[in-house]
């Protein structure tokens, strides 16, 4: 029988064996990379000595393929819970310094085991990517550890707080569970992200294609609008998720942790007074209103690189958490595009399910016209929009800031679509078009000269395009200053922090995918 001494000195060795994961080597290698490996980025994430790791001892279960006489404690991945902020969190992290991180089927059971206890707990669940995808000695074991991870994944959605960090390379099956999650990260050089790779891109289509330029974390952010958040390097890609993290309930039945700011809530910024251009057609930052009423000009955008005429993100007002969306004068006009739908309506539904009030600033000219838009389904993507705002039973406030013509007008959390409180701007337009197209069609046979266009477009846009004629009709709860803007936010979040609506009884809705 063994001492206590002896015992706890194997607890020690095998703690350190585990610990070691691919050995000294494979660990160099991995720094010299410029990556981190799986413990270093857990440590660096989580608070200050509140990882907890579970099945630190596990091994493969395969005798296949000589597998039996290469048994790592651990395997592939490192999963456990800890802190963030105070608060818990669980998180996985593929070791790339085992197997290339590959997925075996004891590695899918430990992410299996720590996404059903981070769903019982109502806690969110982080999962850090570095993985060579499925383990081919283990054929469909791993098909099948991969396939309940994607079950876990949507049994969790909008329950609690999903994130991915893509910290290596991402492939083939694997990346559909980062694709179910909420948000993801990517590393710019070093992540990357596709279901079929280059070389099998380049035997079917014969098209020859880089890693990065297929699918790296500037294509991604930019082009796909597959991830939210682009980062330099692990550091900063770890902070981003500490950032967000911060934003957010630990799950579908908290409300947001509350910041103490002091930053005055009825703070008036009279530059706001100047920002919106007098001539309709001069472009405007969006984001400058956005940081000037937010809480300290803090604001989180998610997506920055991604449609860029709509603007999504997290901020503060009052302390409270927002989620903001705003047309972007300064980038196509504003207008709505498919891009731009999908990614309003995709934030806007995380925003509902998460108990996050919406904040919309309106500038939209209207969807964007053009063969392309129509024959790729404009119609269908921008009814994602209309639908998200329609379903959200979160408080939503709107600010129309200058134009909303047409149906954009109506997507853009209008009255009609459930919006709580609806302020305009006195230099507001909305109409069901710009004056000058509806000058076009209702005088088309009357014009006889330039001065007579003119004269009756000024005329329209004095009757019709100002805020008031909807004010009298109650679809403008306020006409304010600029000014006015941050208080009368605040004020409005604050009547509306009480709100209990639910919609009907259903299994779920069959919104427009």
């Amino acid at each position: 029988m063994k001492t206590l001494d002896e015992l706890y000195q194997e607890l020690e060795r095998r703690n350190a064996i585990a610990e070691q994961a691919g050995g000294p080597d494979r660990i160099a290698k991995q720094h010299e990379s410029g990556k981190k490996t799986a413990r270093e980025r857990i440590v660096e994430l989580l608070d200050p000595g509140t990882f907890n790791e579970f099945d630190k001892f596990v091994t493969h279960r395969t005798n296949d393929f000589g597998m039996d006489k290469n048994r790592i404690p651990g395997d592939g991945v490192v999963t456990g819970y800890g802190k963030i902020d105070g608060r818990l969190v669980y998180v996985y992290a593929y070791d790339f310094t085992v197997f290339g991180g590959t997925l075996s089927r004891a590695n899918a059971d430990k992410i299996i085991k720590l996404q059903q206890l981070a769903t019982r707990m109502g806690a969110p669940i982080i999962g850090l990517n570095d993985s060579g995808g499925a383990r081919i000695q283990e054929g469909v074991q791993s098909l099948a550890g991969y396939a309940e991870i994607f079950y876990n994944n949507v049994r969790s959605s909008g329950v609690i707080p999903q994130v991915t960090c893509i910290m290596g390379p991402c492939a083939g099956g694997a990346v559909y569970s980062p694709a179910l999650t909420d948000f993801i990260i990517m590393v710019k050089d070093s992540s990357y992200m596709f279901v079929t790779g280059p070389d099998v891109i380049k035997a079917v289509t014969h098209e020859d294609v880089t890693k990065d330029e297929l699918g790296g974390a500037v294509t991604h952010n930019a082009k796909s609008g597959v991830a939210h958040f682009i980062a330099e390097n692990d550091e900063q890609a770890l902070m981003l998720v500490r950032e967000l993290m911060s934003f957010l309930p630990v799950n579908n039945m908290e409300e947001p942790p509350v910041f103490p700011t002091t930053d005055d809530p009825l703070r008036e910024d009279e530059s706001l007074q100047t920002l919106i251009p007098a001539d309709p057609n001069k472009p405007y930052d969006i984001k400058e209103l956005i940081l000037t009423v937010v809480d300290d000009k803090n604001f989180l955008e998610v997506q920055p690189l991604f449609a860029k005429n709509i603007v999504v993100g997290f901020a503060r007002m009052a302390g409270h958490t927002v989620g903001i969306v705003a047309n972007q004068p300064a980038h196509l006009a504003g207008v709505l595009d498919i891009d731009a739908s999908v990614k309003g309506a995709r934030f806007i539904r995380f925003c509902d399910s998460f108990n996050i009030p919406i904040v919309t600033f309106v500038d939209v000219p209207g969807f964007l016209p053009g063969v392309n838009q129509e024959s790729n389904g404009i119609i269908r993507h921008g009814a994602k929009l209309l639908y998200a705002y329609s379903e959200a039973t979160v408080p939503k406030i709107a600010v129309i800031t200058r134009k909303a013509y047409g149906g954009a007008y109506c997507v853009m959390s209008s009255k009609q679509v459930g919006a709580d409180v609806n302020y305009a701007y006195p230099m507001a337009e909305i109409a069901v078009m710009g004056p000058e197209g509806a000058v076009n069609i209702l005088y088309r046979n009357k014009i006889d000269s330039e001065e007579t266009r003119q004269e009756l477009i000024d005329e329209y846009r004095e009757t019709f395009a100002n805020p008031y004629r909807a004010a009298e009709l109650g679809y403008i709860d306020e006409v304010i200053y600029p000014k006015q803007t941050r208080a009368k936010l605040i004020q409005a979040l604050e009547m509306t922090r009480s709100k209990s609506q639910q919609n009907p009884p259903r299994k779920h809705g069959n919104i427009v995918l």
